[in-house]
C-alpha cells in the first residue's frame, strides 16, 4: 500500500505554515517546504490525498527552475536531503523527493497568471465580455481556442477565500508599478519557455500561474512552478477547440466535482478510490512526460 503523506510533524523544527498542499518550516537563513499530497479543489483541501502527488509537483518545479534559471533568479537550493538542516535529515524516508530548501523571499501579494488558451474561469468570462481582465479579445473564439498571443491575467492572493482576477493596472495599485512591469515580462518570458519544452513532448501548456518575492533586493521566482496543480497540460495530439480537453493535470478532479451536487464549501465529499487513483496517475505521467522520470526513480 503506498503511504500517503496528508501532513509532516517534524518533532525540534519550527512550523511557519501549512498551507493547502505545502507544510513549510524554518531553516535559519533558508526556508524547507515540504509538498504533501494534500489536494485543494475550488479553495477546499479535500480529506483524501493523492499518492505520489508531492513529490510530482516537486520534482517539476525542481525541473523548472533549473530550465528558467537564465531567465530569472528563483529560491531552490536542494533537494538533496543529506544538505538539509539536521532536524530534518533524521526524516530522511518521509522527505525525500518531497522536499527543496529555498531561499526566504518577501512574496508579492499576488498571483501572475499567463493564458495562451481560452479555458476554465476565462472562457466563463469571456462569454460574457471580449474584454477579458483589460485584454480586448476577437470575437470569434470557442472554447479552449488559442490566444492570438499570451495574455497576462493576475489575481489577488487571498488568505482565505477565491483569489481575485483583476486587470494590470490594478495590480499596479497592489505592487510597485515598476516592479509589475518586470514580473509581468518574467511571467511572460518563463511561460513561453515552458511552452516550447513541452510542445517538444506533445503537451500544451494552456494557462499556468507563478508567484514572485524579493529576495535582497532581487525580485526571484517562488512556490512552484509549472506543475499540475498551477497549470493546464493538454496533450497536443487531442487538442480540438470548442470543447473541454482531455488534460494531465488537476482539471480531472475539478471536472468530477463539478458533477456532485457539492456546494464548493467545506466539508469536502469522500473522493472515490478510482477517482484518486486516476488523479494519480495522471499526475504521474506528466512528471513522466516533462522531466523522463517516474516516481521510483526519484526514490531510489
Amino acid at each position: 500500500m503506498t503511504k500517503v503523506v496528508m501532513q509532516t510533524d517534524i518533532p525540534g523544527a519550527r512550523l511557519i505554515n501549512r498551507g493547502k498542499v505545502r507544510d513549510i518550516y524554518d531553516a535559519g537563513d533558508n526556508l524547507l517546504i515540504v509538498t504533501t499530497d494534500r489536494i485543494s479543489a475550488f479553495d477546499v483541501i479535500m480529506n483524501d490525498g493523492i499518492p505520489y502527488k508531492g513529490i510530482v509537483l516537486n520534482q517539476i518545479s525542481k525541473y523548472w527552475f533549473e530550465k528558467t534559471k537564465e531567465i530569472i533568479k528563483n529560491h531552490f537550493i536542494s533537494d538533496n536531503v543529506d544538505r538539509f538542516p539536521e532536524v530534518f535529515r533524521k526524516h530522511r524516508d518521509e522527505l525525500k523527493g518531497r522536499s527543496m530548501l529555498v531561499r526566504k523571499a518577501n512574496p508579492f501579494p499576488v498571483e501572475c497568471i499567463v493564458r495562451g488558451y481560452l479555458a476554465g474561469s476565462a472562457w466563463k468570462d469571456y462569454q460574457k465580455s471580449t474584454n477579458l481582465y483589460g485584454h480586448q479579445l476577437p470575437a470569434n473564439l470557442k472554447n479552449s481556442s488559442k490566444l492570438p498571443s499570451p495574455i497576462f491575467t493576475p489575481s489577488t492572493k487571498a488568505e482565505e477565500g477565491h483569489d481575485i482576477n483583476i486587470n494590470y493596472e490594478d495590480m499596479q495599485n497592489i505592487v510597485d508599478p515598476e516592479v509589475s512591469k518586470k514580473i509581468k515580462s518574467y511571467s511572460l518570458a518563463i511561460y513561453k519557455t515552458g511552452v516550447w519544452d513541452a510542445e517538444e513532448k506533445g503537451i500544451i501548456i494552456a494557462d499556468t500561474k507563478f508567484e514572485f518575492g524579493l529576495y535582497q533586493g532581487d525580485i526571484i521566482l517562488i512556490d512552484e512552478v509549472l506543475t499540475p496543480d498551477s497549470s493546464r497540460f493538454w496533450p497536443a495530439a487531442e487538442y480540438e477547440t470548442g470543447k473541454n480537453q482531455p488534460s494531465l493535470d488537476k482539471q480531472y478532479l475539478r471536472d468530477y466535482l463539478e458533477s456532485l451536487d457539492w456546494g464548493k464549501t467545506p466539508p469536502p465529499p469522500k473522493l472515490p478510490s478510482e477517482i484518486i487513483e486516476n488523479t494519480s496517475k495522471k499526475y504521474q505521467e506528466i512528471l513522466k512526460i516533462l522531466t523522463g522520470k517516474t516516481v521510483q526513480d526519484i526514490l531510489k
